[in-house]
């Protein structure tokens, strides 16, 4: 449920076109729907501006399918994070419309068209960061932005950032994914005047610690506009980039 269907339904009410009886039986899974292992949030997208995400990783097959019809029931775009191919093609044969990003391990199904704003800009340092771009990608996608991309451009190369002045000039918000060191944030917020949301990836060897190293580098950042979220979480940095640019 979001605001425009609400209005709508409000509407028809007031207009007599529809009955408080048959509206009450559209509201009948409002504000949540209870599958007795999950309450799905249906309200969410009023509160939020977005509906409820999945994120499969401790989900059986059966309850990610369970979920996402309880969703499908009341037309709503679906997100499920961190699904691994076997889960989208159990899902793929209920639900025709799926696709899925094998990159992004990320399974979509559109309900709702809308124009896709522009102002993100996606950065990678390397292009071993790209499934967590992807992910970030998607959900900017989904949430309906239309997101540019700007990938392998980490500092052991400066140059190649350099090279492309103009995509950061022309954006309004930018997620900047690293991992080693997790420098190329602070390198990228002290070139421009807009808030960066650094994303740091568990990629690199053994002193990178799975991410903690580039994390503590991007909190520790001497650039004032970075701000941070979790190791490898592209779908909290895709969500706070289209609440930014709405």
């Amino acid at each position: 449920m979001n605001k425009e269907k609400l209005e709508r339904i409000l509407k028809q009410i007031e207009s007599g076109k529809l009955s408080p009886a048959e509206a009450v039986t559209r509201f009948k899974d409002y504000p949540c729907g209870d599958l007795g292992f999950a309450k799905v949030d249906h309200h969410r997208h009023l509160r939020q501006g977005f509906p409820e995400v999945i994120y499969c990783p401790g989900k059986t097959t059966p309850q990610i399918i369970q979920i996402i019809s309880q969703m499908n029931k009341h037309k709503e775009n679906i997100l499920a994070t961190r699904a691994e191919k076997p889960v989208f093609l159990a899902v793929k044969k209920k639900f025709k419309k799926a696709q899925y990003n094998e990159l992004a391990r990320c399974i979509v199904i559109r309900q709702e068209k809308s124009a896709r704003k522009k102002g993100i800009l996606i950065i990678t340092a390397g292009t071993a960061d790209l499934p967590v771009a992807e992910e970030a990608k998607v959900t900017c996608e989904l949430l309906g932005h239309d997101p540019d991309t700007l990938f392998d451009v980490g500092v052991a190369g400066v140059h190649r950032l350099l090279m492309e002045t103009g995509k950061l000039a022309k954006s309004r918000v930018i997620i900047v994914v690293a991992g080693m060191e997790g420098a190329l944030p602070s390198v990228v917020g002290g070139l421009v005047d807009k808030p960066v949301i650094a994303v740091p990836t568990s990629i690199g060897y053994g002193a990178a610690f799975g991410g903690v190293s580039a994390l503590l580098a991007m909190l520790n950042s001497c650039a004032p506009n970075v701000t941070v979220v979790n190791i490898d979480d592209g779908f909290g940095a895709g969500v706070v980039a289209s609440l930014i640019n709405k």
